[in-house]
């Protein structure tokens, strides 16, 4: 007899338990004795069974996949963020299908009408939006979406991310309390929510405090881009004395650009806060004050919406926003 033709009725004959207990075995979540798991696992072991995961999918009406999307992973926060995500559902018996897209709506409606061939349970989408005609596409299916620090303006779907209007704000009071009177930014990709609420928070409490922003450019959460939106920044006559830019991986670029290129010192010239608080972030060569994003809160929020939305189909979509504390360091200057 070929692997490939044993069945679970040849493993439950060879373990003397019955079929439903084979089956009930390789189900996750289901009960099953210590001695009977036993069995099992010694006969599948023996014989060479795996079971046929798309068979049973076409008998429970569940493949127990998540389609995972995902932009671009040069920022370093997202890596992390995968793998927690994927760790996650695992233990929570799931398997993961990462797909890669552009920024663009259109290519993310293109990637993940193709994840929908796949019968997935549900669907994660992270650091990328998506048009509304595919999210009432995918609600028509059954299909629950969640998107990961990314939010839309759609109340069907479900998003988690940091308050990203309110880690503005604390990015403006602590340069305001530090004193400092030019103060720029260097802005993401404007197509996304978590730009746009990160630069609302931050101008809109130095207005209040009767501050105008003193400069701003475009790094599109690109390290290149942050290295030459950084040069135009600087090569002026008058230049900012504090820097706020709108995350990690773009405030290491301008960072080096302003150390290297302009001979300039962080603090002691020019302070320079970051968002995400990314491990590199604590390394000594940048010591970067900056919003943390709980990654780990962040994934377990949003694998427990979605599995709710799967299970409970009448399930309302939420909109979760954790708060994120300021960490200060020393690219910032003392009080």
């Amino acid at each position: 007899m070929s692997k490939e033709s044993i069945t679970s009725i040849d493993v439950a004959k060879a373990a003397g338990v019955s079929q439903s207990a084979v089956s009930r075995y390789y189900t996750p979540g289901a009960s099953v004795s210590k001695k009977t798991a036993e069995k099992v696992k010694v006969a599948s072991d023996l014989l060479g069974y795996r079971p046929n995961v798309l068979a049973r999918s076409l008998i429970t009406g569940k493949s127990k996949i998540i389609g995972l999307v995902v932009a671009y992973l040069d920022n370093y926060f997202y890596p992390e963020a995968v793998e927690k995500i994927s760790n996650t559902l695992q233990l929570e018996g799931y398997h993961v299908l990462v797909f890669m897209a552009s920024k663009t709506a259109g290519d993310i409606d293109k990637v993940l009408s193709e994840i929908l061939d796949y019968q997935v349970d549900g669907i994660i989408v992270a650091s990328v939006a998506m048009s509304s005609s595919l999210a009432t596409r995918c609600q028509e299916a059954g299909i629950p979406i969640v998107l990961f620090n990314r939010d839309q303006d759609d109340s069907s779907l479900s998003s988690v991310t940091s308050d990203n209007i309110e880690g503005g704000e604390k990015v403006a009071d602590l340069l305001i309390s530090l004193g400092h009177k030019r103060i720029s930014y260097i802005a993401g990709w404007e197509g996304a929510s978590t730009q746009r609420d990160r630069e609302f928070g931050f101008v809109t409490k130095l207005n209040e405090n009767g501050i105008s922003l003193f400069s701003r450019e475009v790094g599109n959460f690109k390290f290149d881009e942050a290295q030459s939106a950084t040069y135009k920044l600087f090569k002026n006559k008058s230049i900012p004395d504090a820097l706020f830019v709108a995350n990690d991986y773009m405030a290491f670029a301008a960072m080096d650009v302003i150390r290297y290129e302009f001979n300039l010192k962080i603090p002691e010239d020019v302070s320079v806060v970051g968002y995400d608080d990314v491990p590199l972030s604590n390394w000594p060569s940048y010591n970067l004050t900056t919003v943390k994003q709980d990654a780990d809160q962040m994934v377990k929020e949003t694998v427990k919406i979605l599995i709710e939305r799967i299970e409970n189909k009448d399930q309302s979509p939420i909109k979760l926003k954790l708060d994120s504390p300021i960490i200060v360091r020393g690219s910032t200057r003392k009080k």
